[in-house]
């Protein structure tokens, strides 16, 4: 049976397919000239002949920015901090979430009070950097990963899904005499994939995109991530970094066509994974959306 839709239904649905057509041309078209440029010989980007297509296509910038040790060298520091920082990331909020959600805790209150007040309250640069600073971590990858070990919104997205755990399981399993640890890893994170994926993503993501803790740490050359290296590049247009690419090549190259190869390399990662776990991200992100 087809459901009869108002004029008004009809007029609402066909403005926000318009809405979305173009929000998605927005987002796309930059994309497509960053592609294009990437891919254009140098003539055509010194002439401005790019535009979202290719001009006398060619590789040339892909296989100066493949050849580049120091591209490589920031791309390698940027994966061990997303996989380590990640890893860390995910420990500390699974095995603090998970106590926080039992109700026999004492003081989980106060705790909860704790984490929400650091979220509105962010400590002050300068009495973190002195920290930092203090227990050794400047010019270490660690101080883009400890800083950033746990955050408290993402903590609380985890709370409230082991909170909707039912309490049946648990109580069976220590009467089966599984410890606290078992519980969590056998029956809280198997239970919570969808969650745990998502909060991964969101992980990880922070830790690919970041820079400011590079940026602020960070001052030797042979340390700074892709993100960094990234801005440096882009931003700065430190000549430096362009140079050493177009000298590893054997055709005349653009700054212009360099930048934007170098920005889709460091894209990838993130292309590549996103849609494997698209499923459970989605799922995840849905999570607190309906109250029963």
């Amino acid at each position: 049976m087809q459901i009869r839709r108002s004029l008004g239904e009809k007029i609402f649905d066909a403005a926000n397919v318009i809405i979305l057509a173009l929000a998605c041309v927005t987002v796309i078209i930059p994309i497509l000239h960053v592609i294009a440029s990437s891919l254009s010989s140098t003539n055509a980007l010194i002439h401005a002949k790019v535009s979202i297509w290719p001009v006398d296509f060619n590789w040339s910038n892909y296989e100066a920015v493949m050849k580049n040790k120091t591209f490589w060298r920031s791309f390698s520091i940027s994966i061990f901090v997303v996989v380590v920082g990640t890893l860390i990331n995910m420990l500390m909020t699974i095995f603090t979430a998970y106590p926080l959600s039992k109700s026999y805790l004492r003081g989980k209150n106060a705790i909860l009070i704790y984490i929400v007040f650091t979220m509105i309250f962010y400590p002050p640069m300068i009495p973190v950097y002195l920290v930092v600073k203090d227990i050794g971590l400047i010019n270490t990858v660690w101080a883009m990963i400890i800083p950033v070990a746990l955050s408290q919104f993402n903590l609380l997205i985890c709370l409230t899904f082991f909170r909707s755990l039912p309490e049946e399981l648990f109580e069976a399993a220590r009467v089966d005499g599984m410890g606290e640890m078992r519980m969590v890893m056998q029956i809280a994170v198997p239970l919570s994939k969808p969650i745990m994926m998502t909060l991964g993503l969101f992980y990880a993501v922070f830790h690919w995109n970041s820079y400011a803790t590079a940026l602020l740490y960070i001052t030797k050359t042979h340390l700074k991530p892709l993100q960094l290296y990234l801005y440096n590049l882009v931003a700065k247009s430190d000549m430096n970094d362009m140079l050493a690419i177009a000298a590893e090549s054997t055709t005349q190259l653009n700054p212009q066509g360099l930048q934007m190869a170098t920005i889709m390399v460091a894209t990838v990662p993130i292309v590549i994974i996103y849609p494997f776990i698209q499923k459970h991200f989605i799922k995840g992100a849905l999570i607190g959306s309906v109250k029963e």
